[in-house]
């Protein structure tokens, strides 16, 4: 057996196109601080919510847009994270994929404590 051959389903010499590890940390990075931004104008929307029901609540449309945003930067991170998988680094490999995978528990606990009596 050739001892130089590269593992089953790789290709031998194979990088990512060059940068890509940058872009993908800076995406996750995005990620993580929009998903933390929405969480304030959350808090206040709550308290506005007790406060007066029937009042406007644009601290909610603040929430939803940074928590939106957040999202499309954890899967921008997350589909050249699964694409050159093989040829990252395992540190990379983690934060591509960790916002999406979050984000991914916390929804499937949302749907849990949902259905929940």
């Amino acid at each position: 057996m050739d001892e130089t051959a590269a593992p089953a389903g790789t290709r031998a010499g194979w990088t990512p196109p060059v940068g890509t590890n940058q872009r993908i940390r800076n995406r996750s990075i995005w990620a993580v601080a929009f998903f933390a931004a929405s969480i304030p104008p959350t808090i206040v929307s709550l308290g506005m919510t007790s406060a007066a029901p029937d009042s406007t609540n644009v601290a909610v449309l603040f929430a939803i847009g940074f928590w939106a945003l957040g999202v499309l930067m954890a899967l921008w991170a997350a589909f050249p994270t699964v694409r050159y998988w093989e040829g990252l680094p395992s540190q990379t490999r983690w934060l591509g994929a960790l916002p999406l995978l979050t984000l991914s528990v916390f929804l499937s606990g949302a749907l849990i404590t949902a259905t929940l009596p």
